[in-house]
């Protein structure tokens, strides 16, 4: 049996996740969740753009099996005061009372001494468990690290963005640590383009854009946003395929180094 099959901790915070994780933005339907949950995958995120069979099926999986489900829910909003009304209508749309993590979503900017204490007002009130934030600029995780209050941290990592290794996951602590999840694993569907890859290298399957970001011992889940149940179906072949060999991981690399060469410049993309 693949290790990627076995639920691990999300760092401090004991949840045992699916080393996959779901996201809602780009379609996913409710089969394919419900699918999805059969084969072991319980990382839900629930995101600033919401599709209804995520919803569905997140519904009925609370209902049915709360406890084995992680659902994670973002909070884009940066107004201290529009925040318990943002997450009592992620809360509500679900028909669930409490989620395991809330994610500040996108700070590249730490959080305003306001927002925070709006925040754990949401903690206290038992409307979330864990505190987890997202960000492009890198250097910042170094500065939500040393704060302590953030269990989770949301990282953009793949084989074009190898950063992280540097400069987040070379500084996190040997126990005791923040989950990590990586995103944009396939890096917006660059490191899948044919026409983007080196001379006589054919572009690597979706899968292997998961099992790269897993094979790296920091990461405990890659986040996946499946269009169709057809995806779905390509995205879980990750965890029975398991960790990459070092030819596997040189030829992500070289696919990455060349994808990274041709991007564009924009700093928070590097």
């Amino acid at each position: 049996m693949s290790e990627f099959t076995q639920k691990v901790s999300l760092g401090r915070t004991g949840l045992r996740v699916s080393r996959l994780g779901i996201g809602s933005a780009y379609g996913v339907s409710e089969r394919a969740c419900r699918e999805a949950f059969d084969e072991g995958v319980n990382y839900f995120f629930w995101g600033s753009v919401r599709t209804p069979g995520m919803g569905r099926a997140v519904r009925d999986i609370g209902r049915l099996h709360r406890e084995d489900l992680v659902l994670v829910l973002q909070c884009y909003v940066r107004w201290a005061a529009l925040i318990p009304r943002s997450v009592e209508k992620g809360l509500r749309s679900l028909k669930i009372d409490q989620a395991d993590v809330l994610l500040l979503g996108w700070y590249d900017r730490p959080p305003g001494p306001r927002v925070l204490d709006a925040v754990e007002r949401l903690r206290e009130q038992g409307r979330f468990r864990f505190l987890g934030i997202s960000t492009h600029q890198r250097p910042l995780f170094r500065q939500y690290l040393r704060d302590g209050r953030y269990d989770v941290f949301h990282i953009r990592y793949n084989a074009a963005h190898r950063g992280a290794e540097k400069e987040v996951f070379a500084a996190l602590p040997d126990e005791g640590g923040p989950g990590i999840v990586s995103f944009t694993n396939t890096r917006w569907g660059d490191l899948l383009d044919p026409k983007k890859m080196p001379a006589g290298v054919s572009p690597p399957a979706a899968r292997d854009c998961y099992r790269f970001a897993l094979s790296h011992p920091a990461v405990h889940v890659a986040l996946c946003g499946p269009k169709n149940d057809d995806e779905m179906a390509a995205d879980l072949a990750a965890l029975r395929a398991g960790p990459m060999d070092p030819r596997e991981l040189e030829r992500m690399h070289r696919i990455g180094d060349h994808v990274h060469g041709i991007s564009s410049p924009m700093s928070f993309l590097t």
